[in-house]
């Protein structure tokens, strides 16, 4: 009877063991996870479950009886300390594992301030896990003030709370531009006007110098000099592909674990999925940091161990929510030399990526049509005309005929 362990109880390591049960395998499978409570979702962390509006027992991906029914050995609260891929043996804190197939989802890390610059200092906090938010929730009292280090969607959304939920918001971000990594400036421009509709005073091209205080951060000084008070501070400056355990057992890295088309790495009867791996993507490798590629590279990862054989294809979506703007996003705009505007200033807005003449990716603001053309016509390689894409007389289903 084979055993396969996945390591990393989030959303691709419930993926993959779901699906193996559901494919049929009836081994014995185990899946190990760091934190104490079965595998959850993570995006309403920063959004609804931070606002009070989702209890805890809503988060989880499965009632926790699921993993008993499915005869699915889940091991909370446990760090695997060590791969031995020769021995196909992980060490645990108080045992030994053997394994005949092993599937890294050991997810991200997000990016921590250095000491140096204050982020050892209490009341300072980042947004990954359950503990994060817990330990952050209690400061979200109206008239409290936060500073929100970092304009990407993660700072974002949680300016985007604290601002519901009455708190004085700063968010200083050190490019030129919120969401400039990930977006146009067009989409910047869109939710800056939204944020600072609400209230938040957004600081572009400014960079942190250092946070003030003793032992409890008070405050920060600014790259430009000045300073701003803060009873506390979020962290939101990018995360990282958690590889150590797999760095340590060899296995080849290239901005997270490298696998192939099917999710092998680079040691037999190894296998990872989600935010911790790079793969092939359109004659490149790339990293999607994303809840869909968790799920669906996990997936596949389960169907190849059956034996299926098969490519994983990504489509990458992905979503953002903001006050009461769904921010949906298709594709990927890496290499995209126009933009295209469709919809008004007020209501439903999306924007259009092009590059070399073809479609990449659409941003859609409240415009779930908009969102799911664009995503079946970048998934059917189509692009259509930028003219009649702006057109407001153009009905957008009309575009996948052409």
């Amino acid at each position: 009877m084979q055993h396969v362990v996945v390591v990393g109880a989030g959303q691709a390591g419930a993926s993959c063991v779901a699906r193996l049960r559901n494919k049929g395998f009836d081994g014995r499978i185990t899946l190990i996870g760091a934190e104490a409570v079965p595998p959850y979702q993570r995006p309403p962390l920063s959004k609804a479950y931070l606002l009070g509006e989702m209890a805890l027992e809503r988060l989880y991906l499965r009632p926790a009886a699921f993993y008993d029914e499915q005869d699915i050995d889940l091991r909370l609260g446990t760090r695997v300390q060590r791969v031995d891929t020769e021995r196909r043996q992980l060490t645990l804190p108080d045992a030994t594992l053997d394994y005949d197939e092993l599937v890294l989802t050991t997810g991200s890390i997000p990016r921590k301030l250095p000491d140096a610059m204050g982020g050892d200092l209490e009341g300072v906090y980042v947004v990954r896990d359950l503990a994060d938010v817990d330990a952050m929730a209690p400061r979200f009292e109206q008239g409290s003030r936060v500073l929100i280090v970092g304009g990407g969607y993660i700072g974002l959304e949680a300016a985007a709370v604290a601002a519901k939920r009455g708190l004085s918001v700063t968010l200083v971000e050190m490019a030129e531009r919120i969401l400039q990594r990930v977006a146009a400036p067009e989409t910047s421009a869109f939710f800056r006007d939204l944020h600072t509709h609400h209230g938040v005073d957004i600081r572009e091209g400014v960079g942190l110098d250092r946070l003030l205080g003793e032992t409890h951060v008070t405050g920060a000084r600014l790259s430009d000099g000045q300073e701003v008070g803060a009873d506390f501070v979020i962290v939101g400056v990018g995360i990282l592909p958690d590889t150590r355990l797999a760095e340590a057992a060899g296995i080849a890295i290239d901005n997270g674990i490298a696998v192939d088309a099917q999710g092998r790495t680079s040691v037999p009867h190894v296998w990872a999925a989600g935010d911790c791996t790079s793969f092939p993507y359109r004659g490149t490798r790339i990293r999607l940091e994303s809840v869909p590629n968790a799920i669906d590279q996990a997936e596949c990862v389960a169907d190849n161990i059956l034996g299926a054989g098969r490519d994983y294809v990504a489509q990458p979506w992905f979503w953002s929510d903001q006050y009461d703007v769904k921010l949906q996003i298709a594709g990927l705009n890496t290499g995209y030399d126009s933009v295209y505007t469709r919809g008004a200033e007020e209501g439903a807005r999306s924007f259009w990526y092009y590059g070399d003449g073809c479609l990449l990716a659409v941003d859609a603001m409240n415009d779930p049509r908009g969102y799911m053309v664009g995503k079946r016509l970048i998934d059917a390689g189509k692009t259509p005309d930028p003219d009649a894409l702006v057109d407001p007389d153009t009905d957008l289903k009309s575009l996948l005929r052409g």
